[in-house]
């Protein structure tokens, strides 16, 4: 939700346009309360969610590794001070150079799910440290993945051996129980299947020594989530219970439940209007949409918090859109969205919890609307 500073700061600056604001101090607490809450785990933060160089630089002071998806990540988490030990490649679509590059700026831990992948790496990373992504149906998340990344369990085996054959290290296993995931037994039935592959790869001479625990980890939007400490009980929980007393390596990598809080946005309405005299529904239209930054309104998946200067007045159903040309750019029509009655042209709003998945997600400019400004307090 929207703090005093980031109040004081669009009191105080008045920026044009839409503009997302992020301050560091939430990032700090949600950092910590990671921490705090599985102490035996390494935080790799998710560099996708949002890559400010201040938001990095201040991850890097307080311990935190990476988890980068590209090259272009990876040279900002170094530019931001990081050491290359404290990088992952997770991507597990890799050009066959950028494994190079990566390799040739230090890092050493490379995500794979097909043995092809594993041959890119043995090639151009050799002796490089690997883990091997398994597939999850996502149950329970307000975003499940498809099946773009990872493979079937018993798959993965056979990418690990593959590994071990090429000169790799097979070092683990990971996977993501689907973004915004308030459902904690996903993560007992992945370390089931993890263990499992553990196991079966230890009667066979590899003895692994990681598990990625993925994302998944929620921002509050207008439902009330659970606090990171219930989510690392029940995961040690699940750990102890599949691994016993031969507990693994654990790493986890948040992303929306890093930065996600940590954001608002301010926009503008630009226009209200009905479809037909007697619709009761209204169109709210904003200065920013999809195309501006708010693509994880996509299906309605995220519902974000909204505030304006007229809460407290009588409401009624609204149609939300974006500014641009595209019918596309509606955010919410399947299920509208309750706004003051008197909200007018010209109002600003707050949406608020836009710190992750925001400024990586606007446009350089479709329609000729810049880019979603940033700034990081």
């Amino acid at each position: 939700m929207a703090t005093e500073r980031m109040l004081q700061f669009f009191r105080d600056r008045r920026p044009e346009g839409p503009c997302l604001v992020v301050d560091l101090d939430v990032v700090r607490d949600n950092f910590l309360a990671f921490a705090h809450a599985m102490p035996d785990t390494r935080v790799y933060y998710a560099v996708k969610a949002n890559p400010a160089p201040e938001v990095l630089r201040l991850l890097v002071e307080l311990g935190s590794c990476f988890d980068c998806a590209s090259v272009g990540e990876i040279r900002l988490v170094l530019d931001a001070g990081a050491t290359a030990d404290r990088i992952s490649f997770g991507n597990t679509i890799k050009k066959a150079r950028d494994i190079g590059t990566a390799h040739e700026l230090g890092v050493d831990l490379f995500a794979v799910d097909c043995v092809a992948e594993v041959e890119k790496v043995a090639e151009y990373a050799p002796g490089a440290r690997v883990f091997c992504r398994i597939l999850c149906d996502g149950e329970g998340a307000e975003w499940p993945l498809s099946r773009k990344f990872g493979c079937e369990p018993a798959m993965a085996v056979d990418v690990l051996e593959a590994a071990q054959r090429l000169q790799l290290r097979p070092y683990g296993v990971s996977f993501h129980v689907g973004s915004q995931q308030t459902n904690m037994p996903a993560w007992d039935l992945a370390l089931g299947q993890a263990a499992a592959i553990f196991r079966t790869l230890a009667e066979r001479g590899i003895h692994l020594r990681m598990v990625n625990l993925g994302g998944g980890f929620p921002t509050r939007y207008l439902k009330d989530v659970p606090a990171a400490e219930a989510y690392g009980a029940s995961i040690y929980s699940y750990i102890r219970h599949h691994f016993g007393n031969r507990l693994p390596e654990t790493i986890i990598e948040p992303g929306r439940g890093m930065v996600g809080g940590a954001g608002v946005i301010k926009a503008e309405v630009v226009l209200i209007s009905r479809k037909s005299d007697d619709d009761p529904v209204r169109w709210v239209y904003l200065d920013i949409g999809k195309f501006g930054g708010l693509a994880e309104t996509m299906e309605e998946a995220i519902r974000y918090p909204i505030t304006t200067p007229r809460d407290g007045d009588a409401t009624a159903p609204c149609v939300l859109a974006g500014p641009t040309c595209d019918s596309a750019d509606v955010l919410y029509e399947k299920t509208p969205y309750a706004l003051p009655v008197s909200l007018a042209i010209g109002d600003e709003v707050l949406i608020e919890a836009c710190g992750a998945y925001t400024t990586t997600y606007s446009t350089i400019g479709f329609n000729g609307f810049p880019p979603l400004q940033s700034y990081v307090i």
